[in-house]
């Protein structure tokens, strides 16, 4: 199947097109036909995209939304041009999978679109407004654009972390506000975690069931989640994507009296507050400088800057403090799995990272480590009993995945009404 992935942002539309199936997947032989961005939609946009035949070709369309933008994407894939469908692929796309940020309690598992669903989602919008409205704007675009029959699926960053038990998803808040506002944690990178433990168990050579890992995505945006046997029990991110580790400009954990202090103290409203915590915090407010890891590395190295130091201990620190605590809810794990953009290229935040972790039985192999930039491999010595491993996340290829696995589900049911396929479980409530 050719699977169109799209994942729609407020003025931008990343895309890819990839051909898979169960024995692609198999095989870990999934085909990356295309992929791309298009922003500044709203006005003259630029058109990003990549192919095995054009490396990078750019572009410029008018294109005043989503819907456009999702032509003007269509007839490209389509057109002698993209030379796509020359190459041997069918020459169609087969299914779209959606990325959606925010599926609260009502889904826990990748879901076929229908009215229904999308009704549900646009439920979940208080909970994700910036995001979840534009996710739906794509929904409703390739409903627009494509076959009105074909199978789309919507994939949530929150769902995998569905599994976690109440005593690690509840605040310690007065229980009717979780009645009454579902305020409670959800976490997110659910498609980033699930996918780097999915590949851990097929190095590994085992079951999702025997699968016992901590995996920490460190990126602009970072988590980590407590995997047991193959199912999140536990992740720092919180209702909201602000909880948690030291982020490029998030501030993650703070005691919640600060916001009220900062308010009182600056002359601030709570709105500019979060804006701040959310904004001009975490590496960036630390170092004063940017929140680009890289940069903060080396200016580190050329001038041994105390804010640049400061901001990358508080953030390793911030990481293996999580470290330490999910091993000890989970009662030990079998490895540490690095992924996210500083995660998969970074040795020495690694390094600093797994720091004084021998006591937990990881030793870091420094050869190994400085060898994995943008590689899959272990990185800790044989003699750990706790392992690290660096595998690259590719959120993109488990939608296409997923939205493939929906397809065979449908099919299973030979094609059964929407309102069946919600009683089955396709769309839980």
């Amino acid at each position: 199947m050719n699977v169109l992935v799209l994942n729609s942002g407020s003025s931008t539309l990343k895309f890819q097109l990839i051909a898979t199936d169960p024995e692609r997947v198999r095989q870990n032989q999934d085909e990356r036909l295309c992929r791309g961005l298009i922003e500044g939609i709203g006005g003259e946009s630029i058109v990003t995209v990549h192919t095995s035949f054009h490396p990078r070709q750019v572009f410029t369309a008018p294109l005043s939304n989503i819907r456009a933008a999702l032509e003007y994407l269509v007839r490209w894939i389509a057109s002698p041009e993209s030379g796509i469908f020359q190459s041997g692929a069918a020459g169609k796309i087969d299914a779209v999978g959606h990325r959606v940020v925010h599926g609260g309690e009502l889904f826990s598992e990748s879901t076929v679109i229908t009215d229904e669903v999308l009704k549900d989602i646009e439920e979940c919008i208080q909970l994700a407004p910036l995001h979840n409205s534009k996710n739906l704007e794509g929904i409703r675009a390739a409903r627009h654009v494509l076959d009105p029959d074909l199978l789309q699926v919507a994939v949530f960053d929150t769902s995998f972390h569905g599994s976690m038990p109440e005593q690690a998803y509840l605040y310690a808040l007065p229980y009717y506000l979780y009645q009454r506002h579902r305020i409670r944690r959800f976490g997110f990178h659910g498609t980033s975690h699930r996918f780097v433990a999915e590949r851990y168990a097929a190095l590994r050579q085992q079951a999702a069931e025997q699968t016992n890992v901590i995996t920490l995505h460190l990126g602009n945006g970072c988590s980590a989640a407590a995997i047991r046997r193959g199912r999140s029990v536990d992740t720092s991110m919180g209702m909201t994507p602000l909880e948690g580790l030291v982020m490029g400009t998030r501030s993650g954990d703070i005691d919640p009296a600060l916001v009220t202090l900062i308010a009182a103290r600056e002359s601030l409203s709570l709105h500019e507050v979060e804006a701040l915590l959310n904004n001009q915090s975490g590496l960036l407010g630390i170092s004063g400088l940017t929140n680009d890891m890289r940069a903060l590395l080396a200016e580190l190295k050329d001038h041994d800057n105390r804010r640049v130091r400061l901001a990358i201990d508080i953030f390793c620190y911030r990481a293996k403090k999580y470290i330490g605590a999910f091993l000890a809810c989970m009662g030990g794990a079998d490895a540490v799995v690095f992924t996210g953009g500083i995660g998969e290229n970074s040795p020495e935040i690694r390094a600093r990272i797994c720091a004084g972790m021998e006591w937990a039985g990881l030793r870091l192999d420094q050869n190994s480590n400085q060898r994995a930039i943008g590689l899959e491999c272990r990185v800790s010595t044989d003699d750990s009993s706790l392992h690290a491993f660096v595998i690259p996340t590719d959120e993109e290829l488990l939608i296409a995945r997923d939205t493939v696995n929906c397809a065979l589900r449908g099919k299973d049911r030979g094609h059964r009404t929407d309102t069946e396929e919600v009683d089955e479980g396709i769309a839980r409530r």
